[in-house]
């Protein structure tokens, strides 16, 4: 049997880095002898997540451009050339059968030089509105994977295959791990519980609406579980005085995490979409409005046009977020409503389709 060689790329946030994680799993899985490099970019967090899944990984001298004037724009031609030129060395060292690219701006330098080199390249989109390195990257790429519908005035039709995103196995099913999650993390079966999430970096907004707004959650009896991020634990740490909060700089046990929740508060990051629509949890959804292209919203938005969730922008939380939370945890039938909405938007084989497009692909070599 051939002995198959996988080049996975991209990274910057968590929801790049674990797609390609979780497309590598399942290769393993299917491919036992097969070999994987991971390329990323420097400095990163790919460069600690991808060893720690017990991967390689090669880290390229790139960043993307500041919406502001900054030295660092001055050093992206620079940057790029470095990077086209390291990418060239790893696909000609490394000859790899497939390259996958999940967005990041790595991804964009290593996938231009496989598609030169004649390497087949696939994309996995997870937002419902692509960022610019994957729009670049689709004119020559094999296969385009997405996770929404309605982006053929992005990519060619003929390339595009709805697969959605990959998610974490562990999360099929969390309604059985109820009683362990809540044993867990301690937590009072008698009262609700309030699951707040900020993205893989935390969210400063969101960590300073839930600080605000802790006598409001006291006064409904709802116990937090609040994962502020590592950039923010220290600021908010002495919260925990209070019993019915728990803050966590990160979450490890996320499948817990998501069977202990009654309602979730979270960014809109697509593999955090992706992934609440697998646990079909009612769903405040408030989008960061500091990414490219404004696509947090619209992953958000494309869940609330199915009545799958409630979504609130950054400058409505002051006067609105009261109002809403309290007409969501006070009424059972639209938490029901909202759960079996989102969760009809789960496409739990993601991983598999995507990774059936790839062999697909080795097939024909």
């Amino acid at each position: 049997m051939k002995q198959y060689k996988f080049i996975l790329s991209g990274g910057g946030t968590g929801g790049h880095i674990y797609p390609a994680i979780a497309i590598a799993n399942e290769l393993k899985s299917r491919f036992p002898n097969a070999e994987f490099l991971f390329v990323g970019a420097k400095d990163k967090m790919e460069m600690q997540k991808v060893p720690q899944a017990g991967y390689k990984i090669i880290g390229l001298w790139i960043a993307g451009l500041q919406r502001r004037l900054t030295f660092d724009n001055t050093l992206f031609p620079v940057k790029l050339i470095s990077s086209l030129l390291k990418s060239r060395t790893i696909i000609d060292q490394f000859k790899p059968d497939v390259v996958i690219g999940t967005g990041g701006f790595a991804s964009g330098p290593l996938l231009q030089i496989a598609a030169i080199a004649g390497i087949p390249t696939v994309i996995q989109e997870q937002n419902s509105y692509p960022g610019i390195t994957n729009k670049l990257l689709s004119k020559k790429a094999k296969k385009i994977c997405v996770a929404y519908e309605n982006l053929e005035r992005f990519f060619p039709k003929g390339k595009m295959i709805l697969t959605g995103n990959p998610v974490r196995q562990d999360l099929i099913d969390i309604d059985s791990k109820r009683e362990i999650a809540l044993q867990h993390f301690d937590l009072d079966p008698k009262k609700k519980t309030l699951l707040v999430l900020g993205g893989s970096l935390g969210a400063r907004r969101v960590n300073e609406l839930i600080a605000k707004e802790i006598l409001l959650f006291a006064a409904h009896n709802v116990q937090v579980i609040w994962q502020c991020g590592t950039l923010y634990f220290d600021d908010y740490k002495r919260l925990e005085e209070n019993e019915n909060i728990q803050i966590h700089s990160f979450i490890d046990k996320m499948d817990l995490a998501y069977a202990a929740a009654d309602i979730v508060v979270s960014r809109a990051g697509a593999s955090s979409v992706s992934e609440l629509c697998i646990v079909g949890k009612p769903v405040i959804f408030i989008p960061s409005p500091n990414v490219a292209e404004d696509h947090q919203t619209k992953n958000a938005q494309a869940i609330v046009d199915k009545n799958g969730a409630i979504l609130m922008k950054e400058v409505e939380l002051d006067s609105q977020f009261g109002i809403v939370f309290e007409s969501l945890i006070t009424d059972e039938a639209k938490q029901k409503m909202l759960g079996e909405n989102i969760k009809k938007l789960a496409m739990p084989e993601a991983t598999k389709r995507i990774v059936d497009e790839i062999v697909k692909l080795i097939d024909r070599k």
